[in-house]
């Protein structure tokens, strides 16, 4: 069985929400940033964590691929071929480097850094973020999903970061974004994984 450690609100509501999408069992372990625990199975502190067995993987994004790559048949990973993994591969690479990149700023000044070194990133990381939402509505195009017309991992990592715009009151000034964002996160998986994550 998988164990996925994060604490409340951390990237770990990905990694469930790939193992709800996948219907493999897991056990989700309450874990804080940067704790005793943390720092156990990754050197950074960081979460979200998966162990497999004797495996252990960090980074969301990473994960994602795993499980995808892991559960091939279940249809979660690249496209076939070295093309199909270059396709997946940027479009992960977009979304942690680029679509967050900003909310993640954002985040970092408002509840994370000292407050002595804390300064006012909200217009820049606004602005970014404009700039990210009109890149993703290029990238998507007419397609359903990322990859196409079939949902994969590279959908829960932008669904999961489209849900973190929206809470953190980012305008996403695209309908076809805003389409995009409310067929991934009205996916039952999503809503099972924020019930275990204790956002519901």
């Amino acid at each position: 069985m998988y164990k996925a450690f994060g604490s409340n609100g951390s990237r770990v509501s990905r990694v469930v929400w790939m193992l709800e999408e996948l219907g493999e069992p897991y056990e989700f372990v309450p874990v804080k940033l940067r704790s005793s625990e943390a720092y156990a199975l990754n050197p950074s502190g960081k979460v979200p964590i998966l162990v497999d067995g004797d495996l252990t993987v960090t980074d969301s994004a990473a994960i994602c691929v795993y499980l995808a790559d892991k559960h091939a048949d279940k249809g979660m990973g690249a496209n076939a071929g070295v093309a199909g993994r270059a396709e997946m591969d940027s479009w992960m690479h977009f979304a942690q480097s680029e679509f967050e990149a900003p909310l993640w700023n954002k985040l970092r000044h408002r509840f994370i850094l000292p407050k002595e070194i804390r300064v006012d990133v909200g217009p820049a990381a606004a602005y970014d973020f404009g700039s990210e939402v009109k890149a993703l509505d290029r990238r998507l195009g007419e397609k359903q999903f990322a990859l196409g017309d079939r949902f994969s991992a590279v959908d829960v990592l932008l669904g999961d970061m489209g849900a973190w715009a929206r809470a953190g009151k980012f305008p996403i000034a695209s309908d076809n974004v805003n389409a995009y964002m409310d067929r991934v996160l009205e996916r039952p998986a999503r809503t099972r994984s924020q019930a275990v994550c204790g956002l519901q």
